[in-house]
């Protein structure tokens, strides 16, 4: 949102704007700014663009209409009336300030000026570069929809519209980046989300002052969730339409960023990062049996290898049926640092994932596991039980739905090792309460990070460990504080 006070007028002396342009935007300077001065009735008429944000067959059609004017119109009085009514587009808006015209150039529209007229119109005609919707890979379904959002903001309205066809949905538009200028949209449905809520997000967005958005809704998220040094996820990120739209009838609110094919939903708790597409996709049942899979596997990810190295230090605390657990052979590295190297080396293998090309994947995968793996067994620098547990906790790791959240896990499994490696049974309990009066502690924008196991709230509870039925879960979570907690919509007279 651009910050400067500098509102300047369109002028009626045609020439003078020019001026403007070529010193604000560098007209024949910059190759991608577009101009064309025509004659309409004996009076200038130029239209200013950016090339590679237009849809240059709709320009065509526009210089031809006007052009056109010529041969059928004389009323040179009219002249403004006239271009406004010949431009053959569904959006044309007038300005009355350069800074205005400005920015609509630079978003991808086009800014027709007539000498002796103090306003500019806008015709919309942006036609973004990008590619098409298609299915999130970090968000795949078995069945569902093959959609998801783009880096075009306009695309990613529309497909939440789609979805949504209430005429109480908002699609409010800012502009944030005093150099970028870039378009965030607030998505709401007017009558369940939390109007204190939306205001709230307004405010803090017109309060940023910055550049540019490099990094889209990352940027976002840190400027307007206080988290300072903390690592878990405050808001959640997804690319799914379908996802978007679920929380739009909960009473959330979204934040679409240009150029980011994700998007923000607020408010945010850990239990939302839990949750994924696909346990909706299925029956009741089966969503369930994977909601409890999913559970069990990110506590195995926090959990599993502090535990197991506590009892390979103090084999005391296991029963006798559970003997079996530890290392057989002690080897020649103390077994909390082999955790530490083995979990070091998943974090390898998981950056060298994402900038290994697609056909090279396999290959890297199969050296990791056959070679690396298999020679520092033999060496004695690693146990097997130590790959063994350490990949139990990595997969547990991925089946966590939040990439962010699997990360921030990752690291308080890191504190616990420690914390057990150097303290025992006390490090953990000790770790384990910091662990939970951390997370108790934690707010995204005033609500409570572990709701609604704290503070308890037993429906809300309910319907976490399980998979309601559709039909039985006709009301919206409290947390969001919505204007109607009741999902069937009162029928309209």
């Amino acid at each position: 949102m651009s910050k400067t006070d500098n509102k300047t007028p369109v002028s009626s002396n045609i020439m003078q704007n020019q001026r403007y342009m070529e010193n604000r935007i560098g007209i024949d300077v910059s190759f991608d700014v577009g101009f064309r001065e025509i004659t309409v009735l004996k009076k200038k008429v130029q239209l200013y663009y950016v090339t590679g944000l237009c849809d240059t067959s709709v320009i065509q059609e526009l210089l031809k209409k006007l052009i056109e004017i010529n041969d059928y119109e004389s009323n040179t009085r009219k002249i403004h009336e006239i271009i406004e009514n010949r431009l053959v587009h569904q959006q044309v808006d007038p300005v009355e300030t350069m800074d205005e015209a400005v920015d609509q150039i630079l978003s991808g529209l086009v800014a027709v000026f007539i000498n002796g007229e103090k306003k500019a119109l806008i015709v919309d005609v942006r036609s973004y570069p990008g590619r098409t919707p298609q299915e999130p890979d970090t968000e795949k379904v078995i069945r569902g929809s093959r959609d998801g959002f783009t880096e075009n903001i306009i695309e990613n309205t529309a497909l939440t519209r789609r979805r949504i066809r209430d005429e109480r949905l908002r699609h409010e538009m800012l502009k944030v980046g005093e150099r970028s200028k870039t378009d965030i949209c607030i998505s709401y449905v007017q009558d369940i989300a939390d109007q204190g809520l939306v205001d709230l997000l307004k405010e803090k967005l017109d309060s940023i002052d910055v550049d540019g958005l490099s990094m889209a809704d990352k940027t976002i998220d840190e400027f307007f969730i206080e988290r300072k040094w903390n690592h878990y996820p405050l808001v959640r990120y997804t690319e799914r339409p379908d996802v978007a739209a679920s929380h739009l009838l909960e009473g959330h609110v979204i934040i679409m960023v240009d150029t980011s094919p994700s998007v923000i939903i607020i408010p945010t708790t850990y239990f939302h990062h839990m949750q994924h597409a696909e346990e909706f996709r299925q029956s009741p049942a089966v969503g369930t049996f994977i909601r409890f899979i999913r559970f069990l596997g990110v506590l195995a990810s926090m959990y599993l290898l502090p535990l197991w190295l506590l009892f390979v230090l103090d084999p005391t605390l296991l029963p006798g049926s559970l003997s079996f657990i530890g290392p057989n052979e002690e080897g020649n590295i103390p077994i909390m640092v082999q955790i530490i190297l083995a979990e070091i080396g998943i974090e390898f293998l998981r950056m060298a994932a994402i900038h290994t090309p697609t056909p090279l994947a396999t290959s890297m995968g199969l050296i990791a596991a056959v070679l690396i793996g298999q020679i520092a067994i033999d060496v004695g620098m690693l146990s097997p039980e130590v790959i063994l547990y350490v990949s139990i906790s990595a997969i547990g790791s991925y089946v966590t739905p939040s990439y962010e959240l699997s990360v921030a896990n990752k690291l308080m499994g890191l504190f616990l090792i420690l914390a057990v490696g150097f303290f025992g049974l006390q490090g953990f309990v000790i770790g384990f309460v910091l662990h939970m009066l951390y997370l108790i502690n934690l707010k995204s924008l005033k609500t409570p990070y572990l709701w609604p196991f704290i503070p308890f709230n037993a429906e809300a509870m309910l319907h976490i460990l399980f998979r309601i039925p559709v039909p039985y879960a006709n009301s919206r979570p409290r947390v969001v504080h919505p204007k109607n907690n009741y999902r069937q919509p009162t029928k309209k007279s």
